[in-house]
């Protein structure tokens, strides 16, 4: 069954487009991720889906619902976690909870038997009468997610769920969102800038910038799709190297991205001694080259023409720096 089904569904604001006529398609029980920078229109997508913002123009169905013609049906069958902590820290963990699973109607047994198993699922349960002002950050993203959980979603929308948490608590939160897909049987959406998170949560992801997706497939087909292995130069004479390198039948592709020639070919360690040999003929000097099998930042700059990591950690900086003065994140 599609969980997703997304036809030109496009949002502009004013005259800036920030989700340009977008299709997919996301099936039961999949984690799926929408990976991209800040501003590409992830979060936009995931608002449109959870009939927060309306749609431009466009269709879009979750759990087979039209977003636009039942939005309350939409709403009974989400759960969403967004980036910006919406726990209230004057209540304690288990009172938090009671209030979502009243708003949703659920009565004190079915409340009772909820909490107690989401909090154990998110192993919060030694905490569950702590103030949530006493959490930690990694403890409050828990807390959310369970939350999210609390009235049985069908499918959970999980909005950039680790950004700003130390590498450590990351992993923590990937491990119960892996567990949470499965044992609740929830159809997981994330939007993330990490480039390992969706590697190693995701069945399937798309790679989304300037409101459009770029490519969608399984984390080894896009990285399939560049090529197998990559060889990374680094010369004072990069251009006159790529333009020399460009003459060889066996190099798919050759480009310079930042401060490195990027050569894109098959079976790269024969091939370096060759490569070795042209920069001597034409007194080249390489300060470094590094072969290595593409990963997604690789398959991302394919795409987009640029990096995308600074990108996630100027905006974690920026976000704690206005939490730290009392400000908007």
């Amino acid at each position: 069954m599609k969980m997703i089904e997304i036809k030109n569904l496009k949002k502009k604001f004013g005259n800036f487009t920030a989700v340009d006529e977008i299709n997919l398609e996301i099936e039961e029980g999949e984690i799926f991720g929408l990976l991209g920078p800040n501003g590409a229109g992830k979060t936009t997508t995931i608002k449109m889906l959870a009939t927060m913002l309306q749609k431009t123009s466009g269709e879009a169905k979750v759990c087979g619902i039209n977003v636009k013609e039942d939005p309350d049906g939409v709403r009974n069958c989400i759960g969403i976690v967004f980036q910006d902590t919406a726990v209230d820290v004057e209540l304690t963990g288990r009172e938090n909870l009671d209030f979502h699973a009243r708003m949703y109607g659920m009565d004190k047994n079915e409340r009772e038997d909820r909490i107690k198993y989401v909090l154990k699922m998110v192993e919060l349960e030694d905490k569950a009468d702590k103030f949530v002002s006493t959490y930690s950050g990694g403890m409050k993203r828990r807390l959310e997610i369970a939350r999210g959980l609390m009235h049985n979603p069908k499918v959970l929308f999980l909005d950039e769920p680790t950004l700003g948490l130390d590498a450590q608590t990351r992993r923590v939160i990937w491990d119960h969102i892996k567990t949470i897909n499965k044992s609740e049987d929830v159809t997981i959406i994330l939007t993330t800038h990490y480039m390992e998170e969706a590697d190693y949560l995701c069945n399937r992801l798309a790679i989304i910038d300037h409101g459009k997706i770029l490519k969608i497939g399984t984390s080894e087909d896009l990285k399939e799709s560049i090529g197998s292995d990559l060889i990374l130069i680094k010369s004072h004479k990069m251009r006159q190297l790529k333009t020399e390198l460009a003459k060889y039948k066996w190099i798919i592709k050759t480009e310079i991205v930042h401060d490195t020639l990027r050569i894109t070919l098959k079976n790269g360690g024969t091939r370096i001694p060759a490569i070795i040999k042209t920069s001597e003929k034409l007194d080249i000097e390489i300060d470094s080259i590094e072969i290595h099998k593409p990963t997604l930042e690789d398959v991302f700059i394919r795409f987009t023409g640029r990096k995308i990591r600074e990108e996630a950690d100027v905006m974690a900086n920026n976000r704690m720096r206005n939490k730290l003065r009392g400000g908007r994140t």
